[in-house]
């Protein structure tokens, strides 16, 4: 057999074990470089208190902080998914993942509230740069009777982020004792490994290691099997935004976000703040300032379900996974926030289910992208979905930063959380697909 038809069998080749572990190296790569983004974003709750300290500011102006990165990450997000698209999944999230290292150590070295918020907001659209195009490596790589499955375990990683961000940012206040301008210094030094790690290791394409296409979406769905390779990002724009289920999707999402970074960012600052903290220290042997961790720990497993769940329960029908979680989102937030400070032991518990039925769905949103628009539109489409996320996301900081300096009651995250768990469980009905 000449080397010509050599190759033409090995791009044929899809069944093999060579391309499953291809499959799996990529999957894994991808996982492994999301494992350490969030220590570029998620540790903002730990510095609130040095800030507040040093700068004299109020809970709300911290909240538009937040928001800025939120909404600077949203924008982000309808622009990079596009790049990765263009310009290739692998090139894009490492690039993400290297800007954002430098912004978080830029962010660091703020003098005052001002220049906190334009740097965090920087911050925020390089990290825009990771998650639609590792999205985007992975639809390539993977058909869509595993999108559930294979989202399920890269939200998994990204869950395992939260973890590791909540840990890193507890060791360097409170064992390292430093203060909290080495949050945004140490921690991110993992996101840079992270982004070398991914670029040498993953490829774009089973082409691009002589494999063929396991892409079935020429029968699930006629339209995306006719986007041509070389699409514009004008019409990859057009083609996703007029998918009317992927906008309620959308809608959706906005507000699993909302209840989602309303717990990521607030809920350390409930376990940190005076009262639970000496009401527990006087009933429990466990470190109050341990218990927010549950809430990532809750996070990663329940993301680690939910694409399970769509895939093998309900036949992809990535709705109901959504609508079933989050109805228990709304039911768990809502026990929680009944939950006195002496109850330790209960809220551990709970605080687990909050973040469990939380965040699991984002699996579920993702896979549910190229499932209605095909893998070519899939970081286009994922992207548009995020920035949906984060610009609810973002509206949510500010208005829960102030409920709490005006009553001084944290506990209220949670009835925000479940109220608006309850409105994403009621649009994502109307996806029914």
């Amino acid at each position: 057999m000449s080397s010509i038809d050599t190759s033409r069998y090995a791009v044929q080749s899809v069944a093999g074990s060579g391309f499953r572990r291809a499959q799996w190296r990529m999957l894994l790569a991808a996982m492994f470089c999301y494992l350490f983004f969030y220590t570029g974003r998620q540790t903002f709750g730990f510095a609130i208190p040095g800030i507040q300290a040093e700068f004299g500011v109020s809970k709300e102006a911290l909240g538009w902080v937040s928001a800025a990165m939120l909404w600077c990450y949203a924008i982000g997000q309808a622009i990079n998914g596009n790049l990765g698209d263009k310009f290739g999944g692998r090139r894009v999230m490492s690039a993400g993942a290297i800007l954002s290292c430098a912004m978080n150590w830029a962010t660091s070295f703020a003098g005052g509230v001002l220049s906190l918020g334009i740097l965090w907001g920087a911050n925020g659209y390089f990290q825009a740069l990771g998650w639609a195009p590792g999205s985007r490596l992975l639809s390539n790589w993977w058909g869509r009777h595993e999108r559930g499955k294979v989202f399920g375990c890269y939200v998994f990683a990204a869950g395992l982020a939260s973890v590791l961000s909540y840990v890193t940012s507890l060791v360097v206040v409170h064992y390292l004792q430093l203060d909290w301008r080495w949050i945004f210094r140490l921690p991110v030094l993992l996101l840079l490994l992270g982004g070398i790690t991914f670029y040498f290791v993953a490829r774009e394409r089973p082409e691009d290691l002589g494999y063929r296409s396991p892409h079935d979406d020429a029968i699930d769905d006629g339209e995306a099997a006719k986007v041509a390779d070389d699409e514009t990002s004008l019409e990859r724009y057009k083609g996703v935004l007029k998918n009317w289920r992927l906008l309620v999707g959308g809608l959706a999402i906005g507000f699993q976000n909302a209840a989602r970074y309303g717990l990521l960012v607030w809920v350390p600052v409930h376990f940190l703040g005076s009262n639970w903290a000496k009401a527990s220290a006087e009933t429990a042997v466990i470190d109050p300032k341990w218990i927010s961790v549950a809430l990532p720990v809750g996070m990663a497993f329940g993301a680690a379900t939910n694409g399970w769940v769509s895939d093998r329960l309900f036949n992809s029908k990535r709705y109901i996974a959504i609508v079933l979680y989050m109805a228990l989102a709304a039911v768990t937030s809502l026990y929680m926030y009944t939950i006195p400070a002496t109850d330790v032991y209960k809220g551990l518990v709970v605080l687990f289910l909050c973040g469990f039925f939380v965040y699991g769905p984002q699996s579920s949103f993702w896979a549910l992208c190229p499932d209605l628009v095909g893998h070519k539109r899939a970081g286009t489409a994922i992207g548009v979905m995020n920035f949906f996320a984060y610009l609810f996301a973002g509206l949510g900081e500010p208005l829960i930063g102030g409920y709490m300096d005006t009553h001084g009651d944290t506990s209220a995250v949670f009835l925000i959380v479940a109220i608006s768990s309850a409105i994403s469980a009621t649009v994502a009905l109307f996806i029914r697909r």
